[in-house]
This record gives structure tokens, sequence and C-alpha cells, in this order.
């Protein structure tokens, strides 16, 4: 059976693409067959940060509208050979998606033996949100650790517990946390809220903080999500997240100031 996950957020720019695009890299590479497919009709926006965007052809509303076959629209990653991207479509309305249409897609992707599916969530509450988080088992909840971030987000939790096919159900979907652009010093500082405070505000279990970080920038920018950058702190903590979500125990790293040593200080490194 496929694991169905939705990277979500109440609100936009907070890094939920970067994130499903490295959360998919990283299942991929741990072995695992994974689909990942973007939600935001209108915006396209996944492909390019997977670095496919001149493969698309076909997309995921002319699969709904039976306009292409699923393989014909899947596009394979070049660097790994089991995980693939389901581009949106630029030109269509919100409203080309239909339950019944991604129903269809999410299983005949479970058909083809995919282990997890990846469904990038347009931002807030409207309807490719809604049918992102509807077929569900687990979401990852994308927040700056900021009020308003933080506050949207709590309207999605809301959505998570009432409008998904498990909620119909008497079941609840997995939720995890993941804190993007985090920066201990500005937390130290009182500028931001900590990990503390949002867990607190959220009621969730933390499954990822990413650093804030300029190759998370330059990654995107260059069609390759930073997880495959192995160096950065931001490649790092996208690495120990997709580990937690697949059962490891990781510390958590790159949340509090690192403290300079003598020598540092005496020569400013």
């Amino acid at each position: 059976m496929a694991e169905i996950i939705v990277v979500t957020s109440g609100k936009g720019g907070v890094g939920k693409t970067t994130s499903s695009a490295s959360l998919a890299c990283g299942l991929a590479k741990a072995g695992k067959k994974t689909a990942v497919i973007d939600f935001d009709v209108g915006l396209r926006n996944l492909d390019l940060i997977m670095g496919c965007e001149r493969r698309v052809v076909y997309d995921f509303v002319n699969v709904v509208n039976g306009e292409a076959s699923l393989k014909q629209a899947l596009i394979k990653d070049k660097r790994f050979d089991n995980l693939h991207v389901l581009a949106a479509s630029q030109t269509r309305d919100k409203d080309a998606l239909t339950k019944e249409g991604v129903e269809k897609v999410l299983k005949d992707l479970a058909d083809e033996g995919f282990d997890f599916i990846v469904c990038d969530s347009p931002a807030g509450i409207e309807k490719g949100a809604f049918l992102a988080m509807y077929f569900a088992d687990r979401a990852v909840v994308v927040v700056n650790p900021e009020v308003s971030s933080v506050r949207d987000s709590d309207r999605i939790l809301g959505l998570l517990a009432s409008k998904t096919q498990k909620a119909e159900k008497g079941e609840r979907v997995k939720e995890h946390l993941l804190l993007t652009r985090y920066s201990p010093k500005r937390v130290e500082a009182g500028d931001m809220l900590s990990i503390a405070d949002v867990q607190e505000i959220l009621g969730l279990e933390v499954v990822g903080v990413i650093p804030e970080s300029p190759e998370v920038l330059q990654s995107s920018n260059a069609g390759v999500p930073v997880i495959l950058d192995e160096v950065s702190p931001a490649g790092q903590a996208y690495t120990d997240a997709v580990a937690r979500i697949l059962g490891e125990e990781r510390p958590m790293r790159f949340t509090t100031v690192e403290k300079k040593g003598f020598f540092s200080k005496m020569f400013g490194g």
C-alpha cells in the first residue's frame, strides 16, 4: 500500500514546495519508490525545483481529464530511477481537479507499486489544498517560526481533523510539524518563536527543523532539491527529517547558537 503524505501550510511562501521536493528525494534516496505531485494548479513550481521543467509534456489535469495516461505524464527523475514527478497545469483553473479524478490517480500510483506519494499542496484552504489533504495518511505541516504562519497552520490542523477521508472514518491523519527558516540567533534575541513555543501552540511532534540558509534558494534556482547538498545544514536537516518519517530516531541539529571557541573569538573566526 502506498502511503500518501501531504505537505501543507496555512500561509504561502513558507517553503512547502522546497520541502516536498527534498522529502521526495530523500525517500527515493532511502530506496523507496516515490511520486511527488504538484497540486498547485495555475502556479506550477515543483517541476522547477526538481529541475525537470523542460520535460513536462502532460500534467496532472491532463491525467484527471483522461487526456493523457499516468505513464505519459509521470516524469522520471534523472538522479533517482525510483522517483517520479507529476507536474501541475499552468493554464487551467483550480476547479479542474475533482475528488474522483484525484482518487483515481492516487489509486493508479499505488497499483504501480509506489511506496510513497508526496502531495505538494497549495497554501490556504481552497479546493486544491482540500484535495491534496483529503486522501492523506500523513501530513507534514510546514511552518515558519512567526505568529502569522503558526496561526494560519492552526486552521489547517482543524481541516486535517475534520475534512479528510480518515476523519470521515473516525480516524486521524498522522501530523508532523516541519519548522523552516529557523534561526537560533533570532530566537535568542527574541525576534522569532522558539521550537517549544510553536510546539506548545500547535501541539504537534516536530519531524524536522530546517535552518535559515542561503543554500535553499541557490538549490531551488539550480533545480536541485537542497537535500542533495550534503554539506549544507539545510540539506542535512531535511535528511534527518526523512529518517524520522521512516521511523528512525535522530537528535535535532542546528537548533542552538553555536558557541565560539577561544581562538575563534581571538581571531574573528
